[in-house]
């Protein structure tokens, strides 16, 4: 399974913004992009994103920036998949069974199906907040060696 860098990039500015935003204030696209490594007008479509789906929050002007519009516990990995890279299925034949012709009796397409529920579960489970905590974890540990 291939995780789209549209969506590696929009965890990415959520965490950022789950860390550095909301009691600081609003956190510029600038410096999510140099903290992150994100290229800025990328960011800013996603950003944009995920603004959109309610996500992020967006103001204008010399004191503005972008905060999370959620708790960072409330933002599920899978909702950023979705909103990011829409619910596209592993296997082209679970939407289309037309698709293919051996649909009626593949084996491996229950197979595919149920991993890809297994990763989409896992995904629901574990929020931007998760991320803070083992980012947070792993700051410190790096620091300390």
């Amino acid at each position: 399974m291939r995780v789209p860098i549209r969506v590696d990039y929009g965890v990415r500015a959520l965490v950022d913004l789950a860390i550095n935003g909301n009691e600081s204030g609003p956190v510029r696209s600038v410096d999510i992009s140099k903290r992150t490594a994100i290229p800025k007008a990328y960011l800013a479509q996603v950003l944009h994103a995920l603004k959109i789906d309610g996500f992020v929050s967006s103001t204008r002007g010399p004191s503005g920036g972008h905060l999370l519009a959620r708790r960072s516990s409330e933002i599920k990995i899978s909702d950023v998949m979705h909103c990011l890279d829409g619910k596209e299925n592993l296997i082209k034949c679970f939407d289309d069974v037309g698709f293919c012709c051996n649909v009626p009796t593949c084996a491996q397409r229950e197979v595919w199906q149920d991993v890809e529920k297994v990763v989409y579960d896992l995904l629901a489970s574990i929020s931007i907040d998760d991320l803070v905590e083992k980012t947070s974890k792993m700051t410190t540990e790096f620091n300390f060696r």
